[in-house]
């Protein structure tokens, strides 16, 4: 693969970085602040942009600040696999940025300068993670996404909210600091650098004569301080964290912090172990029960949950299994479906948090049981919340089939039929927690001891939707899951990209 020696990829995170600085910087003037907000990220999303072309051809973009240690440096890098992450944290920070207005400004939310402060950052740290040229750099941006988003998750500052950011410190950063960076210190020890596999996802950074004790302890441990990919044991901090504002539980789980882990552990497994030495350990397999065992789970305890948020926060603990499981099976097909779902999760999930919080706005209920008829009110809403659920399903023409298909045709190529069950099973059990929303808001008789403060909206034609900074961003997401379920083409050909020799097998395997 050829590197190209460029200061773009440091320079879609400082882009970022100096948008946080100027919002920090004008605390008095809401529409200026705002307005950095979206610069910042309209400027990093078309930084990421700029550099796709020459990813497709088969480059990497590398570029070191300084030099720590031999093997331990501050090191970015922008190749196929960090390039899926870049695009969909800076694209949908763009539209999250509109929404955010839309509701903190309806809500009259107080410390909106921290706020906007906060989330700024942790796009800063979602971008420094996807463009991370080495586990040192991954670290340090990993940590920053735990730092300034635990102001986030604790904003309400009530009790409530405090004790969800406790467990939400505890969790991240105690894993973090307990098992990630042990395994980052093994990984120095074994194989002399940090720098991850400059090519392909075969082979991994470990040299041949490695201690595969020693191997497998510090892959137990990786998987185990990533927390924010939300496998369980270390799921609970997930629910715990929906005290925080919904463009926030937004953030937490499709652009930066839950895709963080799911993309770090990615990362992991591909570019520093390797499928060759995942394969001859016998890791994946074991992997992928644990993935199956949390997407399972986690979806029989979101049928319990009334809350909107707490159920769509169980959704989103199995959802990210996918991903984890798509890799684990190590096979062309479930890898390229695992990756994938990088996006079509993320644009499905935050489609359906934008619309619980566009309910809680418009209608002042977070809770299931009192959502019947609302449909017939908020149509644009409700539509964009069937759109998503639809993706999160799997029915086809949205990108949540793809994810399916591929996984599918994955375990298939591993001849493990038993994910093909887990695959199933999951399938009815999305349906069974989203249809009952579904059929509620658009046939339930209204409940009419539901007292719905109409003051700061204005109904038209007997409509209560929530203000158009908020509708029509959660709109648009819903919009490009159907066309990302249609023309998959353009993240698909990122995927290829990570590795072409292993990835192009799919072709014979699906057609």
């Amino acid at each position: 693969m050829e590197t190209i020696i460029s200061i773009r990829p440091i320079l879609a995170v400082l882009i970022a970085s100096v948008a946080s600085l100027l919002i920090m910087f004008t605390p008095k003037k809401p529409n200026l602040r705002e307005t950095w907000s979206v610069l910042g990220a309209v400027g990093t999303f078309l930084t990421v942009l700029s550099m796709t072309p020459q990813v497709l051809a088969g480059k990497a973009f590398e570029y070191t600040p300084f030099v720590i240690l031999p093997g331990i440096s501050m090191k970015f890098r922008v190749d196929a696999l960090g390039l899926i992450f870049g695009t969909i944290s800076s694209f949908l920070w763009i539209l999250v940025t509109f929404y955010n207005i839309g509701y903190m400004r309806s809500l009259k939310e107080h410390a909106q300068t921290r706020y906007y402060f906060c989330f700024a950052v942790a796009i800063v740290g979602a971008v420094g993670v996807a463009f991370s040229g080495n586990l040192f750099t991954l670290y340090f941006f990993y940590e920053i996404i735990t730092i300034f988003t635990y102001p986030l998750v604790a904003h309400h500052q009530d009790e409530e909210a405090y004790e969800g950011g406790r467990k939400y410190m505890v969790y991240l950063t105690g894993t973090a600091k307990s098992f990630f960076l042990p395994a980052v210190i093994l990984t120095y020890v074994l194989a002399g650098t940090l720098d991850f596999a400059p090519s392909g996802i075969t082979k991994g950074i470990f040299p041949a004569d490695a201690n595969p004790t020693l191997v497998t302890i510090t892959y137990i441990l990786f998987m185990a301080g990533f927390a924010k990919a939300a496998i369980m044991p270390f799921h609970n901090w997930l629910p715990s964290a929906m005290v925080a504002p919904t463009p926030v539980s937004a953030l937490l789980h499709a652009v930066a912090v839950v895709k963080a882990g799911v993309f770090c552990t990615s990362r992991v497994m591909l570019s520093v172990f390797g499928v060759g030495m995942l394969n001859s350990l016998n890791l994946g397999i074991p992997t992928a029960y644990a993935a199956s065992f949390t997407i399972i789970m986690a979806s029989v305890i979101a049928l319990t949950k009334d809350d909107l948020k707490a159920r769509l926060a169980y959704s989103t603990v199995s959802q990210l299994s996918y991903i984890i499981l798509g890799i684990a099976l190590l096979t062309p097909s479930a890898v390229t479906g695992g990756l994938i779902h990088i996006a079509n999760h993320a644009f499905s999930k935050i489609t359906l948090f934008m619309c619980a919080g566009s309910i809680y706005v418009a209608m002042h209920t977070k809770k299931i049981s009192e959502m019947s008829g609302m449909g017939r009110k908020m149509p644009f809403t409700f539509a964009a919340f069937s759109i998503a659920s639809l993706s999160m399903i799997g029915v086809p023409l949205v990108c949540g089939f793809v994810t399916k298909w591929y996984l599918a045709i994955g375990a298939m190529q591993a001849h493990q039929n038993i994910f093909l069950v887990v695959l199933l099973a999951s399938t009815l059990l999305n349906t069974a927690y989203f249809f009952p929303v579904i059929l509620r808001a658009f046939f339930g008789r209204p409940n009419e001891e539901v007292q719905v403060p109409t003051d700061h909206l204005t109904p038209t034609n007997g409509l209560q939707e929530a203000p158009a900074f908020m509708v029509i961003p959660l709109f648009l997401t819903a919009i490009g899951s159907v066309l990302l379920g249609l023309y998959p083409d353009y993240f698909m050909n990122i995927v290829k990209a990570v590795d072409p020799d292993y990835l192009m097998n799919i072709v014979k395997a699906v057609f």
